[in-house]
């Protein structure tokens, strides 16, 4: 292959590249999209609105180990970390290694750690980084799309992590998820906000018996 061959078969990709960069975080999460659109609950990150309500009933002065399970570009990172007392960690959790890429690019604050993996494995990934439970987990996986058997499989994983008196935060677009969430959660609280593309279902398992 000559050199000019070889020059336009890169032309899409530089195009691309130069694309991708201009959009910034908007660009990593529209191609994380259209690569694993299962795994990826929406084509619109989160509204400020649902973020500040979904993290409204966190108890942040006693929370210690916040996990997020697909974190994205890093929509809700920020606004946790804000609330993140400074010996707390904010694990996320992410099968994308884009985004994982991206985030340990972006976010240098040291209470931070992005982790490539599977939210089902959620125990050995917190063993691993020093705890045994976790005060908080987020979730904006899409539930309904997983492939079989792993919806039931992160929502049981996510039970047994989280300590007693803590809670598993879910947002999603259809009330689906409050199936997985309700056999292991005995009291869920639910809401809505209708302020974002498209109109958001929340809800918070609370753990509280071990």
């Amino acid at each position: 292959m000559s050199s000019t061959e070889l020059a336009r078969e890169a032309l899409p990709q530089r195009i691309k590249r130069k694309v991708k960069n201009a959009l910034g975080p908007w660009g990593v999460f529209l191609e994380g999209f259209i690569r694993h659109p299962v795994m990826v609950g929406s084509i619109v990150p989160s509204s400020r609105f649902v973020i500040r309500k979904m993290l409204a009933p966190v108890d942040w002065d006693n929370c210690k180990l916040f996990v997020e399970y697909g974190p994205g570009v890093g929509t809700f990172c920020q606004p946790v970390l804000d609330r993140l007392p400074r010996d707390g960690m904010l694990l996320v959790i992410d099968t994308n290694p884009d985004f994982i890429e991206y985030l340990r690019r972006t976010i240098t604050d040291s209470r931070f750690v992005a982790v490539l993996g599977s939210a089902a494995d959620v125990e050995d990934i917190v063993k691993a980084h020093g705890h045994e439970k976790a005060d908080y987990v987020l979730s904006g996986l899409p539930f309904s799309t997983l492939p079989d058997g792993v919806g039931p499989a992160i929502a049981a994983a996510t039970h047994r992590v989280i300590r007693k008196g803590g809670a598993f935060l879910v947002y999603q677009f259809t009330p689906r998820a409050r199936d997985f969430m309700a056999r292991h959660f005995k009291r869920i609280d639910s809401g809505l906000e209708v302020i974002n593309v498209p109109p958001c279902c929340m809800y918070w398992g609370w753990k509280d018996e071990d």
